[in-house]
């Protein structure tokens, strides 16, 4: 059985040194639990870990030389010696940058002064994670097929319905035929019409919410060309998706659940697709957007009596 997160990334140049934190973070809830303890080693002491032989890091971690080389290439270098070399560029890259003054982890008593100074790290962290793991090539493709669709249908619950309604909303304003499903049965509905020519979206940040793979699966087996948007490029959505746009997976705590974290990582995502399609589209969506514009401009000057 193929590894999906080994395809996904097989081919792809090494990432550079400032990314690879957020590699680690992305890949790890696919990883073993012994890959994982690898992996964190090197995204908590970079330095440290750059100056052990593989036999020293398997040593530190409780894991094994072979566990080392294929954490390394998961995370999409060739060897040891090549993740080596990064992580002596990242932990060169820290020294010379200045170092977080405040954490992601609030607490219950936090002032709200903090509590805005930790969002804010947070949320930049988050939108640094996925610009440095999003595939621009997948990108590309996707925005390519939703260019050209007859119907784009988009599917989400929860936090992730809200991304949804955003870009459908985004794209009408565009000129294009899109629409947001949250209620899971009327998604699976209109995923029947679906045909080739139509393009579907999936939003999922676990890629494994039931109510959101089906409707893509139906899309896909009809012959549309499908998206999964997900923090898990592992997960069963992925399955269905001719394309994978992956989002951050950030740290998720008692006060900020995975609903917040992963709807940053989302927007960014959708905002991209929109701009592409927008770009591709350009001679259709500017007067499109102008007209919107036009239409809704006397509800935001004041009325005279």
């Amino acid at each position: 059985m193929t590894n999906p997160v080994k395809e996904i990334f097989s081919g792809a140049a090494p990432p550079a040194p400032a990314a690879l934190a957020a590699k680690v973070r992305t890949l790890a809830p696919s990883m073993t639990r012994s890959m994982q303890r690898v992996a964190e080693a090197v995204a908590d002491d970079p330095a440290g870990c750059a100056a052990l032989t593989v036999t020293g890091l398997a040593e530190l971690t409780g894991t094994s030389e072979a566990t080392v080389v294929r954490t390394a290439r998961l995370l999409g270098y060739p060897g040891y010696r090549d993740l080596r070399l990064a992580l002596a560029g990242l932990a060169a890259h820290q020294q010379s940058g200045r170092a977080p003054a405040v954490t992601a982890d609030i607490a219950v008593d936090d002032p709200l002064a903090d509590v805005v100074a930790k969002l804010a790290y947070d949320e930049q962290q988050t939108l640094a994670d996925t610009a440095s793991g999003l595939d621009t090539v997948q990108l590309g493709a996707a925005v390519a097929a939703a260019a050209t669709a007859r119907r784009i249908d988009i599917y989400g619950v929860g936090a992730s319905s809200l991304v949804g309604m955003d870009l459908a909303q985004k794209l009408a304003r565009i000129g294009l035929i899109a629409h947001a499903h949250a209620d899971p049965h009327l998604a699976v509905t209109n995923a029947v019409q679906l045909r080739s020519g139509d393009v579907a979206i999936a939003i999922t940040h676990s890629g494994s919410t039931g109510d959101v793979i089906e409707p893509l699966r139906v899309a896909f087996d009809h012959g549309a060309t499908t998206v999964a948007i997900t923090g898990r490029p592992d997960g069963p959505v992925s399955q269905y998706a001719d394309h994978v746009l992956t989002t951050s997976t950030a740290r998720e705590s008692e006060l900020r659940p995975a609903a917040m974290s992963s709807r940053t990582s989302q927007l960014l995502v959708v905002d991209c697709l929109f701009i592409g399609i927008a770009q591709r589209t350009y001679e259709t969506a500017a007067p499109a957007l102008a007209a919107s514009y036009e239409a809704l401009a006397h509800r935001h000057s004041p009325r005279t009596r």
